[in-house]
């Protein structure tokens, strides 16, 4: 029996064909597998395509070769019997044949070359599609807004595989197998718009931010300083400096803001899809084995999901952070994009990126209105400034501003996308830490301020301690004039 079925899926070129592709792509595959599990053979990720998409992909093929193969022999035997013709579908080849011999020659010659060119190009076509410049110019109308925010964040050299699939060979096919869905969806305009966050088909922290990072390491405290502007006339700088308790683990057990990330912790939640609004928090203490739910006073809906705490669910835009109008003019002015001497300069351009939110259809469009609407400002109240190059800058940085975070055609506006670190522009920390969430015995996750951080300096112009540090410029001294002031003429007259 098994001999007749050996000459059936080999009897004619078809299936003989397909034989050997299933034949050779399953012990392939099955080598390859026993070689990485033996953990002296790493390949990266493009031996994965190899393992789990290029062989399957042979293997699958080969097996509906082998019946194809089977009903067109039948066909043709049916064929030859109706005509009194023998019956053979395998071809001959006579290597006596000087004739034979070269076409064999010539067909090795050029298949090797031509492999060898096909492999390269295969390699340098899945290198490309891992790199930033494809991820974000490839689908340049899509990908705009997540683009040009990467390209002003800390992880810019990192470049998209690095967070997005890591190492190893079972994300990097899964990323391919749901880019090419995104692909079809950009050809065919199947996208939604605004893009719709957070991705859920990312791969734990684990595998991305802790090849780097190493959330376990006690670092203590932090000082963190924050330089905004008020919005008097003359755009007061003012400085809060926190102590943030980054924390991490130290002798056995964690402390402050990373105690989260504790081996000994496992934190789940409940929630809707875009991880806004929390339901329930699970925390199991895996040395005691205790479990404690702590449920909010709103019921969770149906479409809710639970999810294992990890890394970006505080730290959610590393790489892709938007920013308010507050913030881009605050550090506009910082890095002196902005002349912080133009009189109102933060509350008029904080106002004027507010109301462009959805006013214009284009960057371009953008900028023009922008830039005229700075410069009406000062021309209606300080018209000896209004032609001034300040104003004209101004003008151009607060459309830079509006250019790296609003997006018509992708509807993606002010705060859409909002940064978890934190609670100054989105809940945040308060996600959680609002008191509200209760288990039933009545513990509470609190919401005390310095359970993250403490509070040194708070929105101070003139502050010694950060003189000291040498992190804020004591304030000008008021300008001296010739003329007596009317109080102390007054007096002298007085006196004489």
């Amino acid at each position: 029996m098994i001999k007749h079925f050996f000459a059936a899926i080999t009897g004619n070129v078809i299936s003989l064909v397909g034989t050997l592709m299933a034949v050779v792509g399953l012990l392939l595959i099955v080598a390859l597998l026993a070689m990485q599990s033996l953990g002296g053979f790493q390949g990266g990720a493009y031996l994965g395509i190899l393992t789990f998409v290029v062989l399957p992909m042979a293997f699958l093929l080969g097996i509906v070769l082998v019946p194809l193969g089977m009903w067109w022999r039948k066909r043709q035997d049916a064929k030859l019997a109706a005509q009194g013709k023998e019956t053979g579908h395998l071809p001959v080849f006579d290597l006596n044949q000087e004739r034979t011999r070269g076409v064999l020659i010539t067909f090795v010659a050029l298949a090797i070359p031509v492999l060898a060119i096909a492999a390269g190009l295969t390699f340098k076509a899945v290198h490309y599609m891992d790199s930033t410049e494809f991820c974000g110019m490839a689908c340049h109308k899509v990908m705009q807004p997540e683009y040009t925010a990467f390209q002003r964040s800390p992880h810019v050299r990192v470049g998209c595989a690095g967070c997005h699939i890591g190492p190893g060979a079972e994300w990097f096919v899964k990323a391919k197998i749901s880019g090419s869905w995104q692909l079809i969806a950009v050809m065919f305009d199947l996208y939604p718009r605004p893009i719709e966050t957070p991705v859920h088909s990312l791969r734990p922290a684990s595998g991305t931010c802790e090849q780097c990072h190493w959330p376990t390491k006690f670092v203590g405290e932090r000082l963190k300083v924050r330089t905004h502007f008020a919005d008097d006339e003359q755009n007061t700088e003012l400085k809060t400096a926190l102590m943030v308790k980054v924390g991490g683990r130290e002798g056995g057990a964690s402390h402050g803001i990373h105690w989260h990330v504790d081996p000994n912790h496992v934190v789940r939640y409940l929630s809707d899809r875009s991880r806004q609004t929390i339901y329930e928090v699970e925390l199991t203490n895996r040395t005691t084995g205790e479990t404690k739910t702590f449920k909010s006073e709103e019921a969770a809906p149906a479409g809710t999901e639970w999810r294992t705490m990890d890394c970006i669910d505080c730290h959610n835009r590393p790489a892709h952070n938007f920013h308010s109008p507050q913030y881009e003019v605050d550090l506009a002015l910082s890095e002196g994009r902005i002349d912080r001497t133009l009189p109102f300069i933060k509350r008029e351009g904080v106002r004027i990126l507010t109301e462009s939110e959805t006013a214009y259809d284009s960057h371009d469009a953008a900028r023009e209105g922008i830039a005229a609407a700075t410069k009406a400002f000062y021309a209606a109240n300080y018209p000896d400034l209004a032609e001034s190059e300040a104003v004209a800058q101004a003008g151009k940085a607060l459309g830079d501003a509006y250019a790296w975070n609003i997006f018509p055609h992708m509807k993606v506006t002010w705060n859409l996308y909002p940064n978890h670190i934190g609670h100054k522009d989105s809940p945040g920390c308060f996600r959680c830490h609002d008191n509200k969430h209760k288990t039933d015995d009545g513990d509470k996750i609190g919401k005390k301020c310095g359970t993250c951080h403490n509070l040194v300096v708070e929105e101070e112009s003139d502050s010694k301690l950060l003189q000291e540090l040498g992190l804020q410029e004591p304030p000008p001294e008021p300008v001296a004039t010739d003329a007596a002031p009317a109080g102390e003429a007054q007096a002298t007259g007085t006196a004489n």
